[in-house]
Formats: C-alpha cells, sequence, structure tokens
C-alpha cells in the first residue's frame, strides 16, 4: 500500500493542473487511504480538498511545500522542503508560516519561510526533505555529503522525531543519484526515508496540457527549444501498485508513507459561525449584556424612525404596535439564531461612516426586509411600508448567516476598513481572495498563444464561441447523457462552424483540445470587490493570508465560501461611484443654493412629477441601475409614474423576468386585461398588475394558496432558484 504526500493541484498557478475533485475519485478508486495537498506556498485549495476527501472516504492531509531561506550553501540561498499538518495546532503554526512568507517575505521573487521561523512555529508538523529540490538533496546531487548531513541534522533537530528524507523517482536524469545518496545518508544518520511522487497533473495523456499551463504562466512559447523543461511525463498520479512497483527495492520508503499517514490527524471544524466580541457601550451607567444591549438599542432605534415616519403623535401612536409587534417576532428570531453580534457589528461601522463624511446606502437586497436593521439604521427603508418580507433575510426554519449588501461612497470606503481594523486589530481584518478561472474565449487565447500560432487565427476561433449573458458556455464536448440545462451552452453544439472547423482542421483540433483540459482552471489569484473578514482575534488562527507582490493589503487564502466554512465572517464593504456622485451634489446644493444649507436626501418628496418625466424620456444617465440602454428604451416604454413602478421594472430587467415587461407595461396602461392566478392573491399582487415580481410575492402566494409557512415559503423560493 502507498500514500501520495506530494501533490500540487490547480491551485499551484505557476505549474498545477490537478483538479482537486478528480484527483480525490482517483484515489478513492485505486483504494489509497489518504491523499496530500501540497501546493506551492499555499493553502488555497485546502478546505475544498478536506471536504472532497472527507466526502469520497479518502483521509485528508493538508500541507504545502515552502521555499525555506537559511540552509543554503550561500546566505540568501532558497531550497524547498515539505510541510505536513499533523494537528490542528499544526495547522495553525503552517497558516502562521505562510502569511509571514507572504506578508513579510513577499517582497523577494518568492514568498519565503526563514529557518528561524521554523524553529519557532515547527510544532505539530512535519517535515519532508524536498528530495532534490530540498537543501539536503541539492548537497548530495553537488557531491556535498558533509553539508547535506549537517543540513539533515538541523531540520530533523527541529523537527524532532518528525523529519524525513524524501526520495523520488520521477524521470528526471539525477534521480537514481539521489536516490541512492540519500539512502546511504540515511543508514549513516539513522533517520528515516520515505517515497513520494511529485505530481503535477492527473493523467499521462495530461503532460501537454500541464506544459502549456506553465507556458502560459512564464509566458513562454511550447514548442521553444531554449525553454527550461522542469516536469517529465512520468509526474501524474501514479497509483498504489505503480509506486509499489517504483520502490519495491526500498520497502520502508512505501511503509513510512503510510505511517506518516497515520499520524497526521487534523480534525477542522466547519459550518460553526465565529463572531468577533462586540465592546457593549454602557447606557446611562449601566452595563448590559450583548443580547440585552441589542434589544435595548433596537427599541431606541425604532422609536427615532416612527418620529421621523409619523411626525403626528396621534398617528404614530396608532401605527406603533404593528411595528412593536415585528420588532419583537425579528428580535426573537435573531437571538435565537444567535446573530445579535453582527446586527450591533454592521450596525456600529455603517453609523460611524454616516457621522464621518462618508455615504452609504440606503440598502438593498434582502437586508431591506428587516425592521431590526432598519431601527439600528443599518438600512433606511421601512420594510412595512414596501411589504418586504424579514424571513427572506433570515429564515428561522434555516439558520444561515445574515448578510448585508452595504454600499459605501467609493472614495471614502477604505476610511471605513480602517475604522474596523482599528477597532477590531489589524491582525483580525482582512480582504478575501478570489481566483479567477481559464473561461473559454481566455483558454482559447491563452492556449494559441503558447502554441504560437497567429492572433488572428485564435481570435477567429474565440469569436465563434457563443457570448451569452447570464449563461455558462464552455468547450466541452456535450455527453449523451446530459439532461436539459438552460444555464450551460456547449460551444460546439450551439455553434455549428466551430464543430464543422474542428472536424475538418487540424490546427483547430490541436488548439480545442488543449483548451478544453485547461478551462476553468485556476488561472490567478485576486481580491473579492466587497467581502472583509473581522475575525475574534488573529486571522491566522483560522485561515493562513496571502498578499500580491507589490501591495500592501493582505488577503484570506481562502475564497468566499471556503471563510465562511472555516467559522469567519463576511462583511460586505461595497464601493458605489453612485454615492460619490450624490456627496458632490448634496454639497453643490448646500454650498450654492441660499436656503438649502440642511439640504438631506431623505427630505426628498417620492412623488415628484418632474422627476418621473426625467425616467420617462429615458434621461438616467449615471442613475444606479437605470443607466444601460436598454433599461432607457425599458423606461421610455413604461413612462413610469411612481415609486412602485420603478421598483418592479429595476426587478423585471433581468434575463428571465425580462420576458414579463411587455405585458407588465400593456397592463399598467390598460391595453391588456389584469388577471390574477387566483382570487385569493389579487391583493397582494395589484401592485405589480397580477405579474408576480419579487421573490416576496413568490413566498406570500405560498402562503396563501400552500399553506406554508413564511419560513418553508424561504426555503420553497430557494429551490426554484436552482
Amino acid at each position: 500500500m502507498f500514500v501520495h504526500l506530494r501533490l500540487h493541484t490547480e491551485f499551484s498557478v505557476i505549474d498545477g493542473t490537478t483538479r482537486i475533485d478528480e484527483v480525490v475519485k482517483a484515489a478513492a478508486a485505486d483504494g489509497q487511504p489518504a491523499l496530500a495537498i501540497t501546493d506551492l506556498s499555499n493553502l488555497f485549495g485546502a478546505i475544498k480538498f478536506y471536504k472532497e476527501g472527507r466526502k469520497r472516504g479518502v483521509k485528508p492531509l493538508l500541507g504545502a511545500e515552502v521555499w525555506l531561506e537559511g540552509l543554503g550553501k550561500e546566505l540568501g540561498q532558497l531550497s524547498r522542503v515539505l510541510l505536513l499538518v499533523q494537528s490542528h495546532a499544526g495547522y495553525l503554526n503552517l497558516s502562521e508560516l505562510l502569511a509571514r512568507a507572504w506578508t513579510q517575505n513577499g517582497g523577494k521573487a518568492q514568498a519565503t519561510v526563514s529557518l528561524a521561523w521554523l524553529k519557532e512555529l515547527n510544532g505539530g508538523l512535519i517535515c519532508l526533505s524536498g528530495a532534490q529540490a530540498g537543501p539536503v538533496g541539492q548537497a548530495l546531487l553537488q557531491g556535498d555529503e558533509a553539508r547535506a548531513l549537517d543540513a539533515a541534522l538541523q531540520l530533523a533537530g527541529v523537527f524532532t522525531h518528525r523529519f524525513y528524507l524524501e526520495l523520488q523517482r520521477a524521470g528526471r536524469p539525477e534521480d537514481e543519484q539521489q536516490v541512492t545518496a540519500a539512502v546511504q545518508l540515511a543508514l549513516r544518520s539513522g533517520l528515516p526515508v520515505v517515497a513520494t511522487h511529485p505530481v503535477q497533473f492527473q493523467a499521462p495523456e495530461d503532460f501537454e496540457a500541464h506544459e502549456a499551463r506553465v507556458c502560459i504562466a512564464e509566458g513562454e512559447m511550447l514548442a521553444n527549444p531554449r525553454r527550461v523543461r522542469r516536469f517529465t511525463r512520468d509526474q501524474y498520479f501514479k497509483t498504489s501498485a505503480e509506486m509499489q512497483a517504483l520502490f519495491a527495492d526500498v520497502p520502508s520508503a512505501l511503509a513510512n508513507s503510510i505511517e506518516i499517514a497515520r499520524r497526521c490527524n487534523l480534525s477542522l471544524v466547519l459550518g460553526k459561525p465565529q463572531l468577533p466580541d462586540f465592546p457593549i457601550p454602557p447606557v446611562n451607567g449601566v452595563v448590559m449584556g450583548a443580547d440585552e444591549y441589542f434589544r435595548h438599542a433596537s427599541h431606541e432605534g425604532l422609536k427615532d424612525r416612527m418620529a421621523h415616519l409619523y411626525p403626528d403623535p396621534a398617528q404614530r401612536d396608532k401605527e406603533m404596535p404593528r411595528y412593536v409587534e415585528r420588532l419583537e417576532f425579528e428580535l426573537n428570531t435573531i437571538l435565537k439564531m444567535g446573530f445579535p453580534g453582527y446586527f450591533l457589528i454592521v450596525g456600529d461601522f455603517i453609523n460611524w461612516a454616516k457621522n464621518n463624511g462618508c455615504p452609504v446606502g440606503p440598502g438593498r437586497g434582502s437586508g431591506a426586509g428587516s425592521l431590526v436593521a432598519y431601527a439600528l439604521k443599518i438600512t433606511d427603508l421601512d420594510p412595512l411600508q414596501y411589504n418586504l418580507l424579514f424571513e427572506r433575510f433570515l429564515n428561522p426554519e434555516r439558520v444561515s448567516m445574515p448578510d448585508f449588501d452595504i454600499d459605501f461612497c467609493q472614495g471614502n470606503r477604505d476610511r471605513v476598513i480602517d475604522y474596523v481594523k482599528e477597532k477590531y486589530g489589524k491582525d483580525a481584518v482582512s480582504q478575501i481572495a478570489t481566483f479567477g478561472t481559464m473561461a473559454a474565449r481566455a483558454a482559447i487565447r491563452d492556449v494559441g498563444r503558447v502554441l504560437d500560432m497567429s492572433y488572428t487565427f485564435c481570435d477567429g476561433i474565440s469569436k465563434l464561441i457563443p457570448n451569452k449573458p447570464g449563461v455558462a458556455v464552455t468547450l466541452q464536448l456535450p455527453p449523451a447523457d446530459r439532461k436539459k440545462d438552460d444555464k450551460l451552452v456547449y460551444a460546439v453544439e450551439a455553434e455549428p462552424i466551430l464543430a464543422e472547423r474542428e472536424a475538418k482542421e487540424e490546427d483547430v483540433r490541436t488548439l480545442l483540445e488543449l483548451a478544453r483540459k485547461l478551462e476553468g482552471m485556476t488561472r490567478n489569484i485576486g481580491m473579492h470587490a466587497g467581502g472583509v473578514l473581522i475575525a475574534p482575534g488573529k486571522l491566522t488562527d483560522f485561515c493562513p493570508l496571502y498578499q500580491q507582490p507589490g501591495s500592501d493589503s493582505a488577503v484570506s487564502q481562502y475564497d468566499k465560501n471556503d471563510v465562511e466554512s472555516v467559522g469567519l465572517v463576511k462583511f460586505d464593504f461595497l464601493g458605489l461611484a453612485t454615492l460619490t456622485i450624490l456627496e458632490i451634489a448634496r454639497d453643490f446644493i448646500r454650498q450654492r443654493h441660499p436656503g438649502q444649507e440642511s439640504f438631506a436626501f431623505e427630505n426628498l418628496p417620492l412623488d415628484d412629477k418632474a422627476t418621473y418625466k426625467l425616467f420617462q424620456d429615458g434621461k438616467t444617465e449615471a442613475v444606479f441601475q437605470f443607466e444601460s440602454r436598454g433599461m432607457q428604451g425599458m423606461l421610455r416604454d413604461a413612462k413610469p409614474t411612481r415609486l412602485e413602478d420603478l421598483i418592479a421594472l429595476n426587478a423585471l430587467y433581468r434575463p428571465g423576468p425580462m420576458d414579463l415587461i411587455p405585458s407588465f407595461v400593456a397592463r399598467k396602461h390598460g391595453r391588456e386585461v389584469v388577471e390574477y392566478p387566483h382570487p385569493l392573491v389579487a391583493n397582494m399582487l395589484s401592485e405589480t398588475y397580477g405579474i408576480m415580481v419579487y421573490q416576496e410575492q413568490v413566498m406570500q402566494t405560498a402562503q396563501i394558496l400552500g399553506g406554508y409557512s413564511l419560513g418553508g415559503a424561504d426555503m420553497l423560493r430557494r429551490a426554484m432558484g436552482k
């Protein structure tokens, strides 16, 4: 039996093409009990790999290959060693090591780990020597046995009983020399050996695609005779039987791969949100608990809102009971779900922004359905006035983290993030990584370039790939047993010319075959447009950090789904240029119009005919979500006369619902009879002329006609969306 302890996936962006789901599936099919992920200087794919391994019954081992400084013959010389996680302490140490490598040493050619850091943070980690790329292997290949022994003993001293000399046979000329010398060194030093295989791609036939990937990263041509070829055709995912045959002469090296897998026992707690503690201010000298303060702040905020909504005290007293009833329902739900801290944190930085010259949007998305959010001044929309449902935002029947889409003035957004860093600690706040992938057209162009095909030729092929907004287009060949999927288009099926050219032209066939193998693969690391993490302590207690060379801003090494899996909570800080424009306009009005020194947008009337005339004429340049040419044409047809019309048109203008726009416009202007699916929903659908426009209307229909609770109706709505 054998366990692969060395694997570069597609998240080794410069030299790996192995896809996590495929390689774990292959390990399971081969009966391998465990598998390690060891991407270069990162844990980008660690959580995806961990979940996939657990799902398929393959023990997931997490680790990373790292650049090491401090063990070379010359000052600053780099070598590579492999670190594998034994325990949760080891996971935390590896996260810290990688974070330091990127944030403190990222200015170098590679993100490097110093020997001093390893001496400090080696607990819970197993170290493999790195074979010929490691400090021991480099010395052995140079015939310097004394230096090799010294390097091996230094690492063995750091990783007590956790250091192994690594043996590899991957089809390289120096492999046998290194294996022989390493075995002899092991006999002299008493150190154990372990067989590994440097897996870079899935199967032997994937070698060309892997080389193309390397050339894309290096800006090289595939056929360049002077190109340094660092990989061999043998570096595919070998079966256990192949590895046993390869190292039949060193059985202890095979056995130690199993032994190391047994020694690595990491268990991650996933799906449990970890919120930072919100510092509760005293109220009139009284110190409250978080839950009590949350309830107090919400009720006080509602009183302020009601004074603005209903200036007449008699009217306010009449309306107050239904608002208090709704507020209490929401408060009890939020407290039961354990999320008051989330609302207090969001309310705090939003109100800081509003009080410090950073314009904030009034709220959009499902969060606008929360009266608590309105009371805490997170949003500025009264959800009862617009029949917005709290259950669409937080469903008491399905526990999931709340998520506010918060818009900040683009010019001031970074000030708000700086405030959060100051409040919760710089080491507790970061932005989130994103992984850009090779889409169909990009894969064609990238592969065509490394194949040295002309730009005109590749551009012509890429333009044959359909471009359908809201629909994924793939180069893959359609499977015979596929199910109908309106969100996926097969390029060769949708464009007959492309299929014909592939059948007749060898260059097109070569281009498409390679591009298919790389399509969808991780191509680059970026930063999430608005996501910010606030951790309850150091971020590296949850995940490692990454920093782009030349940048001074760290991001998590996990994407937004994975940071949520490990318990970190994402807060959206979206930058919106429209808010910057509005701020400038407000300042002009205050400065240039006498009597308007206290002008505020919240005091503007919502029934101004001159404003609706601008919308009816399609004069909406730079009006958020109404500026596109298609939207302007729709406005000229629809002739909106009230805010509810604008809300409905905005909701309808997206793929799918767009088909209902002509009927909506015709019904509004009396050219089509308004019909209702059932008399019981007529009142609820009258605002939109009998057409279901909003997700809230879907939920209310399920409640009225199907007897669903609003929580159950929300789950039905989610299912419909899939």
